[in-house]
């Protein structure tokens, strides 16, 4: 019988994972629009959205267990220790969805349930 693998959250993204995201987007936007999408990022609602429909809409590649990040937390998965929600930005001018902060989280959560339900913020 297979084991039955529980994905656990915590209940708000961690105050590192705003610096983070807004240094990701500083690669693609301006640093007063990274700003701005950071700002409303901290002041968002949790939403929630299927691992298989965020990958769809980042156009993103699965990466796999060979990554660092991708394993370390596969591990903390398999500890019973809660990941950290994502953050997502809606990119309309492209059709996507930029993942601020947690593809590593992302990656790791879908190879054990693409069907997962994964907490998230998204502006």
């Amino acid at each position: 019988m297979e084991k039955i693998i529980v994905i656990k959250w915590l209940n708000a993204p961690e105050d590192h994972d705003y610096p983070a995201a807004e240094s990701y987007l500083n690669l693609i936007y301006t640093a007063d629009h990274a700003a701005t999408l950071t700002r409303q990022l901290e002041q968002a609602a949790m939403s929630q959205f299927k691992a298989k429909d965020i990958f769809r809409a980042s156009g993103l590649p699965l990466l796999g267990i060979s990554n660092f990040h991708v394993e370390k937390n596969r591990k903390r998965i398999l500890g019973q220790n809660a990941l950290s929600p994502l953050l997502l930005v809606r990119d309309q001018a492209n059709g996507k969805v930029v993942i601020a902060d947690g593809y590593h989280r992302l990656c790791s959560v879908y190879g054990f349930d693409e069907d997962a339900v994964i907490p998230c913020k998204i502006v």
